[in-house]
């Protein structure tokens, strides 16, 4: 696909992707009885809750579009955030009862006490991270793409995955796009690693990797917004790597069931699906590299 096919379906207001449909995929025990929360007219119980009364949701620090609009996850705008009080909602809790914290991605996911009750920020489910966090259903699956800058002529010249082996590729440390790179790209140089995805961002710009690795809502959003004169090179296949998203909580958490039934009935009742096409959009697709 060229560069200028990709760009045709960006805009700021809403940036089109091939988003890929969940199933009943859910994790949970997927039970609906009132006590899980499905109806949001009854108040919900007290324990397990940080805050009595309240519902405590983390995110990152900023917050990105299309994830989060104008990092104010508080205003329901942009595509977690609306997730996020869709789950409150099935949970029984009015928008005003939710409050918002800020945490690290890794330091959400560290063994040890949470001060949030759920944190979104693109976590993807993986055993590794089931060891010291709990996880909801998945609410979105994601598959992920290389971004480069116009005029690298190694990234342009990429047709085929064993043509991207040759590429110094970057990715933010312990991220499914690292996994992705070490295990299904396999490149003749170790990927470098970066902290954040801004820190990744920045080295792609300076010359310093032939590509970042990105979900690939997120790859969308660069090339469209965030990163000058950029490409989608392809997207790459999974291969064995699921790039489901859950809700992050507390090791065993007492809402670990409450919140995996809350997204359970969001998929089921088609609310999932219709937040997925108002942020995230569908129709435009990327060359998938094999």
């Amino acid at each position: 696909m060229s560069r200028t096919r990709s760009r045709l379906h960006l805009t700021l207001a809403g940036i089109a992707l091939a988003a890929l449909a969940l199933t009943g995929c859910a994790t949970g025990s997927g039970d609906s009885d009132a006590d899980a929360g499905s109806d949001a007219s009854s108040a919900p119980a007290d324990e397990g809750y940080i805050t009595p009364g309240k519902l405590t949701i983390a995110t990152g620090e900023p917050a990105y579009y299309p994830y989060v609009i104008d990092d104010d996850p508080a205003s329901g705008e942009g595509f977690e955030s609306a997730i996020a009080y869709a789950v409150a909602e099935e949970l029984g809790f009015a928008p005003e009862d939710v409050e918002w914290v800020r945490t690290t991605f890794e330091a959400a996911i560290a063994p040890g006490p949470k001060d949030f009750d759920v944190n979104i920020q693109q976590y993807s489910i993986t055993p590794e991270r089931a060891e010291n966090v709990d996880f909801s259903s998945p609410y979105y699956a994601a598959s992920q793409a290389i971004v480069a800058i116009e005029g690298n002529e190694a990234a342009e010249g990429v047709s085929s995955l064993a043509d991207t082996q040759g590429l110094l590729l970057g990715a933010m440390v312990g991220s499914t796009s690292a996994q992705t790179i070490e295990e299904v790209v396999q490149p003749d140089t170790p990927a470098q690693l970066y902290n954040t995805n801004e820190d990744a961002k920045a080295a792609l710009e300076a010359g310093q990797i032939d590509g970042l690795v990105l979900d690939l809502p997120t790859a969308y959003y660069a090339t469209g917004v965030y990163i000058d004169n950029s490409f989608i090179v392809g997207e790459l296949p999974t291969a064995g790597i699921p790039d489901e998203w859950g809700l992050v909580l507390a090791k065993d958490s007492p809402l670990t069931e409450r919140v995996t039934a809350a997204v359970d009935a969001l998929r089921e009742n088609g609310t999932l699906e219709a937040i997925t096409q108002e942020w995230l959009g569908e129709g435009a697709g990327v060359t998938l590299l094999e």
